[in-house]
């Protein structure tokens, strides 16, 4: 907690900042059903508050050190939440800290004055990280709290923080007023709620309030012993290094040991090209967060040794985790080398299995309800050698998350194609051909063939309600194209039915039944054959995806 002089000066430090982060982790998990159930659509996606949880934890594992400015903590708690962010609002939350760490920068205290300058940091940063800004979301709520709590001219961070919520309380009231599908859903915006819960959390610790523990541990566990699950037998006594060892090391530089602020990256970066391959050096800050595959990682930790000391240490051996994987997706050899790299994300063994059959060199596993990190994008780029990457993110909710990723990945150019359901996914997969060698005509190519693609989807309803015209009763089917509820029923065969009838085939071609795990494959057949007799210029095809929550996909390309 604050010291008296902090008190008596109004500010807080480094150690109370972590003990503000620290709190609004422990609201949020409180509240954090109650935020994943705003979700717009009645389906089983509701995922914000989990997405904005994780995030913001990535920046609770940062301890502050001894005598360390609030400025410094700041920056390595937001580059932590920066390489957790998921999910739409889990990215704006991690652009909000780094503008707040910006608007800190160089502090040892944070004063009122300093407290509204950073927020207005992290609203400017929020906005600068969407393409297409949306009122009514959780931009609305931060900025119109930001703009009101500063223009009170608060006396301490309390009331500031005190004037601050009341207003975004307020804002949030107001998001479905300007946000039509928030209107047609009758809930109000789940990114701004999860906001408001984090300040909260935050504003009852300055209070010296208490936060009942919810049970659940609000940080991550960092680890650098490889998984339980593999086996270890796989390597035995006659076993050969063929792959070397994946090591991935979190180094903070020392002022001590090195000059911090022109610390020469390009350098490091050299040396450790020159012991290993898949190198990847990301400085932010004073905090180089490093990866290297190489049979002699006694020479990586002694080199960086040189300029700080270790924070986390990962060192795994390749060879195991190989002879541990599944034949169809055994490691590259590191030496393997590509102009051109394709990550998607999917999920479903079938779906997976396609993707890969149609050249797909890396797949994250997520999508709907399970949004992969910016930091699981990065592990992905770093497994691809090549010296082009092209994402495909296949859900609307999953774009941020990628395109920070690219922004943060330095060893190979990053592009993201945005794909936003499996239908755009493979599409562009359908077509893809990389002979022209151009990237620039390639994500042309990529963008050109999701035009025209329709994507609808079967899933069931998780409570009442009334939308799109209909009155929806919780364990029903219901049939989605793109943002609207087309068809519902207690019965799956016929939901899909009714959803085909609404889905324009005129212009298409091609038809994709993909089913998922609880549906069956003589349903699938049934459906495939009415939609033959229907439409008898398309080609219907079905596959089995196996992917949880949607029990069928249907697209038209």
């Amino acid at each position: 907690m604050m010291n008296l002089e902090q008190t008596e000066k109004k500010t807080i430090d480094s150690r109370m900042l972590a003990e503000l982060i620290s709190g609004g982790i422990r609201n949020l998990v409180i509240h954090r059903d109650e935020v994943n159930d705003l979700n717009v659509f009645p389906i089983p996606d509701g995922d914000t508050g989990s997405n904005m949880l994780m995030t913001i934890q990535g920046g609770e594992r940062i301890v502050p050190y001894e005598d360390e400015g609030i400025g410094d903590f700041a920056r390595r708690a937001a580059d932590g939440m920066l390489f957790s962010a998921r999910g739409n609002s889990g990215v704006i939350l991690s652009q909000i800290a780094d503008g707040i760490a910006a608007g800190l920068e160089g502090l040892e205290y944070a004063n009122v004055e300093d407290t509204a300058r950073a927020f207005q940091c992290g609203v400017d940063h929020a906005y600068s990280a969407v393409a297409e800004p949306v009122e009514g979301t959780i931009l609305t709520v931060v900025r119109e709290a930001a703009e009101y709590a500063a223009s009170l001219n608060c006396s301490d961070i309390q009331e500031y923080l005190d004037a601050f919520i009341l207003q975004a309380n307020e804002s949030l009231r107001h998001t479905p007023e300007l946000l039509e599908i928030l209107k047609k859903a009758g809930v109000v915006d789940s990114g701004g709620a999860g906001l408001i819960y984090i300040v909260e959390g935050a504003l009852s610790v300055l209070k010296g309030e208490r936060i009942e523990n919810s049970g659940e541990p609000a940080g991550h566990t960092v680890s650098s012993a490889p998984g339980a699950e593999l086996n270890f037998d796989l390597f035995d006594e006659d076993s050969e290094l063929v792959y070397g060892y994946c090591t991935e090391l979190l180094l903070r530089l020392q002022r001590k040991k090195t000059d911090i602020e022109h610390f020469d990256m390009e350098k490091f970066r050299e040396y450790l090209q020159s012991i290993g391959d898949s190198v990847v050096c990301l400085k932010t800050g004073s905090m180089v967060k490093l990866h290297v595959h190489t049979k002699e990682p006694y020479r990586v930790l002694k080199y960086g040794q040189r300029f700080g000391e270790y924070l986390t240490v990962k060192i795994e051996n390749m060879s195991l985790q190989h002879n541990n994987l599944p034949a169809d997706s055994k490691l590259s050899h590191p030496e393997e080398h590509k102009q051109f790299g394709i990550v998607a994300v999917a999920s479903g063994e079938g779906i997976k299995k396609n993707f890969r059959e149609m050249g797909t060199d890396r797949i994250i596993e997520g999508g709907q309800t399970m949004n992969p990190s910016a930091d699981d994008f990065i592990e992905a780029f770093r497994r691809i050698n090549a010296d082009m990457i092209f994402v495909l993110p296949n859900n609307g909710n999953v774009i941020l998350a990628a395109e920070q990723a690219a922004k943060l990945y330095e060893a190979a150019e990053v592009r993201v194609i945005p794909t936003r359901s499996i239908g755009d996914g493979y599409a562009v997969l359908s077509m893809l051909d990389l002979d022209s060698g151009d990237a620039d005509t390639i994500e042309k190519e990529m963008t050109a063939s999701m035009e025209g693609v329709v994507t609808g989807s079967v899933t069931r309803c998780i409570r009442d309600t009334e939308m799109d015209g209909f009155r929806l009763r919780k364990g029903q089917y219901l049939g989605i194209v793109g943002k609207e509820i087309v068809s519902a029923d207690n019965d799956r065969r016929d939901t899909v039915c009714m959803l085909t009838t609404r889905m324009d085939f005129k212009d298409h071609q091609i038809c994709i039944v993909i089913r998922g795990k609880d549906s069956t494959k003589e349903e699938a057949e049934e459906i495939a054959s009415m939609l033959r007799r229907e439409h008898r210029d398309c080609e219907v095809y079905v596959l089995d995806g196996g992917q949880e929550i949607y029990s069928y996909y249907i697209i038209l390309e």
